[in-house]
């Protein structure tokens, strides 16, 4: 206890950065859930992707610490668009081939459950076997620096050097803090918006709450349920690419426990509530920092799934509880 009274701002600091990137990967969950009442568990190796695709743009662009701003600024920027592009893609790939072949089929939803967890484990076992993929083309010597050690540890350069901005008591808040959690709010907010005030996003409160109506009112539900995944893969891609500015280190199986952990988020803030992503993600990292400032950093994950057992016990609907079909216009 004495170990986060002395450093409380620094626990609190780092919970809501880690909580940021859960929230942004949170979304995803909920808004498929919302949409399909379907628990998309391959959304963490969504994540995962675009995590390698900023780190290969930063690479390919000869990212490098110490660089210049206007360097910095490029790299930061391809990192975000090609993180949320990949992301992006992948979510709309599984859509297509893993779940819409069973929707038309009318397949009940354990059978969707079960193609997620498969889907899960394909995507991730490519990215980890990725040199042996390549090697049968010939490519692996070729592109040694992306797809050699495919089951390691990939580090990307530090082009962002961590630099103190404002100290909050006996914490040194840097610029990095700063850009993690501003970021995940700005995209939380817009993804807010959109899906409250624009058109297409009617269209997918629409469908979340009543899909039959929606239907004889001439909603597309395929190309809401596309479009969802898609922004779902979208904000996974920025998480990706925050993740790595603060983390740096990525592997083929680096979304699992994250996107347990996000899963669990969006449980905590109400499965199906946009704004439940966010507190459920800050609350998460939070209890996280805290828990493991107590009670050690190896009962780090037991204290994050202990918190999502009480809270179901006590409010199974999450915090704010809301679901995405209901949300108010």
């Amino acid at each position: 206890m004495q170990n986060l009274i002395d450093n409380f701002f620094a626990y609190t600091i780092t919970g809501l950065t880690i909580g940021a990137v859960y929230a942004l990967v949170a979304l995803g969950y909920t808004l498929v859930y919302g949409v399909l009442r379907l628990i998309n568990f391959a959304h963490s190796e969504v994540f995962m992707y675009g995590t390698f695709a900023a780190l290969w743009v930063v690479m390919a662009l000869g990212g490098r610490s110490g660089a210049g701003v206007p360097a910095v600024i490029w790299w930061i920027v391809m990192m975000f668009v090609a993180a949320m592009v990949t992301s992006g893609a992948i979510a709309v790939g599984l859509e297509r081939f893993a779940y819409r072949p069973l929707r038309k089929r009318n397949a009940p939803a354990l059978i969707a459950l079960i193609s997620a967890i498969g889907a899960s484990f394909v995507l991730s076992e490519l990215m980890g076997l990725r040199d042996k993929l390549f090697a049968v083309v010939g490519l692996d010597r070729t592109l040694d620096a992306y797809v050699g050690r495919a089951r390691n540890n990939a580090g990307l350069p530090e082009i962002l050097t961590k630099q103190p901005v404002f100290p909050l008591f006996d914490y040194e808040v840097t610029n990095v803090d700063i850009l993690v959690v501003v970021g995940a709010i700005v995209m939380m907010v817009v993804l807010d918006q959109f899906v409250r005030r624009s058109r297409l996003g009617r269209g997918i409160r629409a469908v979340a709450q009543d899909p039959e109506a929606a239907a004889l009112m001439g909603v597309n539900r395929d190309r809401v349920i596309q479009v969802t995944f898609l922004i779902g893969g979208i904000m996974a891609g920025a998480a990706a690419a925050l993740y790595m500015l603060r983390i740096n280190i990525t592997r083929y199986d680096a979304g699992f426990l994250l996107g347990v952990k996000a899963f669990t988020a969006a449980v905590l803030g109400g499965i199906g509530n946009l704004r439940g992503a966010l507190v459920g993600g800050f609350v998460l990292g939070l209890a996280e920092n805290y828990g493991s400032a107590i009670v050690g950093t190896q009962w780090k994950d037991v204290v994050a799934f202990v918190l999502l057992v009480v809270i179901l016990l006590f409010r199974p609907t999450g915090l704010l509880g809301e679901s995405l079909g209901r949300a108010r216009a």
